[in-house]
């Protein structure tokens, strides 16, 4: 074990090296915030899956997401009673429709002002123990309960009044974000303690990747930009959670469309390379891509190079794709693969996501203040594959 924990210690220095070596301004990073970040985030981990009250947080929130999707089960069972009262549901019935109870719940809470009053606080607290500027420390706790698009609609009154560059960097730490909405669908496929753990050292990780990425110096005008937002007419209740649900269902043929069409795609591009020689698959060629990688977070070579397969399909897929392969299997795992492999995919950090991201900046952000966008995808997915990289090796240091 030491020796492999060893090696997990490397690899989380190894990732912060990647990050540093790809920086666009080495000379201004701002070591004192990566450290103290760094050591917020080692006390997360450790707090989330060694301290026994962390531990029970941990479970008390799995159980209760557990107990949302198993309510949803009520409204599905009403319209297709005979594909719940099944011995085991498929993935479109056992994952997928639950978000149909699950985002609006989330989206009532916006509405009442729950969810508002919880991002600003959490975000205002994450900005005075790290020293993070509070846009950035704000948007990373907005982005955790929201998602990608809808934190960079939230917030497109102070992303027109920020730089390009720091645009860039909320555009980065997008990458990493999971809605709270889906998390209730990712803990049904996958241990729900680690998806939980993943989320929230996510948020950390995306500061301390951008901050060693893309170094911005903020000044103090700048960094009281508000982010209380702008007020606007409330939508009457019912016609809100209407087109909530409207949105929910949309949501559900994408993820269901995206995972047809991926896993089509791949099975027909393994059918193409078996032409070329049967041993030839997609998933051993990104392994072996992403086996360095996957070993870096301390497993022996067997199960490093299973890990570097589903790491390597959830870049070029999605998450749901290695979730529908992984989650039936994961009893077979070691506690310490089960524990990286699920915080490593629990994130939109794939080829799709870019798309989304920049469609929403486009859509909602003038031009100039957007352009260094387009012109860094590459530094988007190196952030997000970083990312779940360091919160993999994080975790993986307190589960054996």
């Amino acid at each position: 074990m030491y020796l492999y924990l060893g090696i997990n210690l490397l690899g989380l220095l190894v990732f912060i090296g990647i990050a540093t070596a790809f920086s666009k301004k080495r000379k201004e990073i701002s070591w004192k915030t990566v450290g103290v970040l760094a050591l917020f985030n080692l006390f997360l981990a450790w707090f989330l899956t060694s301290f026994f009250v962390g531990r029970n947080i941990v479970l008390f929130l799995a159980a209760g997401f557990q107990w949302v999707v198993d309510v949803s089960y009520t409204g599905i069972a009403f319209a297709f009673p005979d594909w719940v009262h099944v011995e085991h549901m498929n993935f479109f019935t056992g994952a997928l429709l639950p978000i149909l109870m699950i985002v609006p719940l989330f989206d009532i809470l916006s509405y009442i002002g729950v969810m508002p009053f919880i991002i600003r606080w959490a975000g205002k607290l994450l900005s005075k123990i790290t020293g993070v500027p509070h846009f950035e420390s704000f948007f990373a706790i907005e982005m955790m309960f929201l998602g990608n698009a809808e934190a960079i609609a939230v917030s497109k009154f102070q992303l027109r009044a920020m730089n390009a560059q720091r645009n860039l960097t909320v555009a980065m730490m997008t990458m990493s974000c999971v809605p709270a909405a889906v998390v209730g669908v990712y803990a049904k496929i996958m241990p729900a303690e680690f998806v939980l753990t993943a989320v929230t050292l996510n948020v950390v990780n995306a500061l301390i990747v951008t901050t060693l990425l893309n170094p911005v110096k903020v000044s103090e005008e700048e960094d009281n930009l508000s982010i209380t937002g702008h007020k606007r007419e409330r939508e009457p209740f019912f016609s809100f959670l209407g087109n909530s649900i409207i949105s929910s269902g949309r949501l559900i043929l994408i993820i269901v469309a995206m995972v047809i069409a991926f896993v089509a795609l791949v099975a027909l591009i393994d059918q193409l390379l078996a032409l070329i020689n049967p041993a030839v698959s997609l998933e051993k060629m990104l392994g072996f891509v992403m086996f360095p990688f996957a070993w870096l977070l301390g497993l022996d070579f067997g199960e490093a190079f299973q890990l570097a397969e589903y790491m390597g399909m959830k870049i070029v897929t999605n998450e749901f794709v290695v979730m529908g392969q992984a989650g039936p299997i994961m009893d077979t795992f070691s506690r310490h693969m089960q524990a990286v492999l699920t915080v490593f995919v629990t994130s939109f950090a794939n080829f799709a996501s870019v798309g989304v991201i920049l469609s929403a900046f486009k859509g909602l952000i003038d031009e100039d203040r957007i352009y260094l966008i387009p012109k860094n995808v590459g530094y988007m997915m190196l952030s997000g594959i970083l990312v779940s990289l360091l919160s993999a090796a994080f975790a993986g240091l307190f589960i054996w």
